[in-house]
Order: C-alpha cells, then sequence, then structure tokens
C-alpha cells in the first residue's frame, strides 16, 4: 500500500526538472519574441518606409524562428502560429489577399479587430515581407503604408499575447496530475514537448530544406522560406538554435545529441548560401543535401538519446499534416 501511495504521489506532483528546464527556455523565447514585434511595430507606426524597418524585421523573425518549431498552447490560439508566419504558401493565398485589400483601399488595416480576423496568409512575418520587400505586391503608397503597419501591429499583438498567456500553459506542463486535464502525468508533459522538438526537425528535414532541394533532376530554388527577404538559412540556423536548447533542457548531458546538432549548425553557418540557391547547382546543392542529412541525424540522436532517458515517444502534433 505505501508503494501504491508513493506512485500516486509522484503522479499528482510537479513534473521533474526536466519539464521544469524546459520551460524555462521557452518562457524568454516568448518575451524575446513579444519585445521584438512590440519594437517592429512602434518602428512602423513611426515611419513605414521599407528600408528603414527591415532591421527590426529582421530582429523579430529571428525570434519567431528560433521558437516557431513548438506547436502548444496559446501559439495555437486562433490559428496564432499560422498567422505568425504562413509558409509553405504554395498556391500564393496571401498574396492574392493582401492584393484584393489594397484593391479596397487597405480598409482592413484600420481596423485591428477586422484585420485579426483577415486571412493568416496575408498576415505575419510572410505577409511583411512582401511589403517590406520586391514582390508582386502593387498598390498606392498610401495604402502599402497603411497594410504595413496594420501587420506590423497584428504581429505585436500577437506575440504579446503569447508571451502573456504561455504562463498558465507552463504551470499546467509542470504541475500534471489531477485536476489537470491537459497533462495528467510527467510522463505526458514530457512527451508533448518532447514531440514538438521530433516534429521540428522533421519539419525543418522535409519544408525548410527539402522543398528547395526537390530533386536532383528538378530542383526548386524559388520554393525556399524568405527568399526576398533573404533569411531562408537564417531561419534554419534559428529553429536548429531553438531545439538544441530545448533537447538540452529536457536533458542533459546528451552528448550524441549534443554532437548531432553542433554537426548541423556548423555545417548551416558556413554555408554560403543565404536563400539557397544553390540547389541547383550539382557541386552546390551536395552542401545543402549534407545539412539536411545533418539535421535528421540529430533527429536521429535525440530519437535514440532523449527519448528513452524521457522515457516517451514522439505523439501527435499540429506539424503533422503541413
Amino acid at each position: 500500500m505505501a508503494r501504491i501511495a508513493l506512485i500516486l504521489t509522484l503522479l499528482a506532483s510537479p513534473a521533474a526538472a526536466d519539464v521544469a528546464q524546459a520551460v524555462d527556455v521557452i518562457t524568454p523565447a516568448y518575451a524575446a519574441l513579444a519585445d521584438s514585434a512590440a519594437d517592429l511595430a512602434r518602428a512602423a507606426a513611426a515611419d513605414c518606409a521599407p528600408e528603414g524597418l527591415r532591421p527590426a524585421f529582421q530582429a523579430a523573425w529571428d525570434d519567431w524562428a528560433r521558437i516557431d518549431f513548438l506547436r502548444l498552447g496559446p501559439v495555437e490560439t486562433d490559428g496564432r502560429a499560422l498567422a505568425m508566419a504562413f509558409w509553405p504558401d504554395p498556391k500564393g493565398s496571401g498574396l492574392r489577399a493582401q492584393q484584393a485589400a489594397l484593391a479596397e483601399g487597405a480598409a482592413v488595416a484600420s481596423d485591428p479587430d477586422r484585420f485579426a480576423r483577415a486571412s493568416v496568409a496575408m498576415r505575419g512575418f510572410a505577409g511583411l515581407e512582401r511589403l517590406l520587400y520586391p514582390s508582386p505586391l502593387q498598390g498606392a503608397e498610401a495604402e502599402l503604408c497603411l497594410l504595413t503597419r496594420a501587420t506590423a501591429a497584428d504581429l505585436a499583438r500577437m506575440g504579446a499575447d503569447i508571451a502573456a498567456e504561455w504562463p498558465a500553459h507552463a504551470e499546467l506542463l509542470t504541475h500534471p496530475g489531477e485536476g489537470n486535464a491537459a497533462y495528467l502525468t510527467p510522463t505526458e508533459a514530457r512527451q508533448a514537448l518532447y514531440t514538438q522538438l521530433v516534429t521540428g526537425l522533421s519539419a525543418l528535414e522535409k519544408n525548410r530544406l527539402g522543398r528547395p532541394l526537390g530533386t536532383f533532376d528538378k530542383p526548386r530554388p524559388d520554393r525556399a522560406e524568405a527568399v526576398a527577404a533573404g533569411r531562408s538559412l537564417r531561419n534554419v540556423v534559428q529553429s536548429l538554435t531553438g531545439m538544441r536548447d530545448l533537447a538540452l533542457a529536457l536533458h542533459s548531458p546528451a552528448p550524441q545529441t549534443q554532437a548531432a546538432f553542433d554537426r548541423a549548425l556548423d555545417l548551416a553557418e558556413r554555408l554560403d548560401d543565404p536563400v539557397l540557391a544553390g540547389v541547383a547547382d550539382p557541386q552546390r546543392r551536395l552542401k545543402v543535401e549534407i545539412l539536411q542529412q545533418a539535421v535528421n541525424s540529430a533527429k536521429v540522436a535525440v530519437e535514440t538519446e532523449i527519448g528513452p532517458a524521457l522515457g516517451v515517444s514522439a505523439g501527435f502534433n499540429a506539424q503533422d499534416g503541413d
């Protein structure tokens, strides 16, 4: 009976340090995103000239790319993850929605609540990229400015809401058990975070690298993310950095995982190909393929070293359907 009581106590108690340390990585990441998105919105309100906004835009997207693999909690509310950065967008839905808004005088941009209900494809970093860098968008300067300011303000609103709402979800993760419908046991909390890690690495391999790689006979550099902003590879580096930090927070020391992430990051940082255009050249393509293999190796290391240490395997994730 004493042993059963001990087990029940452990199941109802706060999660082990692995989850708490993971939360300590996520919380400041969302705070940084909220701050940089607010800086971007203030800059846009002061002056919507594209050239002047690009540094703040790049800094804010860095903060988002570092944590965008995480698809649980408040980032999933009201489709925020998609609204923050709608990509891939193979049908050009974002461009069409923005062009339609401009054709109506950008009226949607004058009402924050209405803009928040607009298509996720026209909002977020992908939408703002089309406004700050060369794109097919056409409209009067005043209307483009309105749309730029509305998009930046919407990003700031979402960033602030995510950061404000995250602590409540963190509390659920770190205190599983009776009365917690989201996580009944510490294992469920560990599995939820571990799943984010594994599916995040899979998405990076499949989308951020796999889409532009295409096939050897038909490479698709035009399918890379954020080409106009010149940050296709930069998003890879930021995402790898964020996932490495979460992985080592969940379980450390993890020498195989550490080495695998270090190698992937080293390859990415030494790859002189900001928009992955080299996928169309056989020799340069090989370097991108090697990077993709390194990302897969990092995923395998997480699955073989961290998963067993936590006693979990990957479950369903919102990105599984992407």
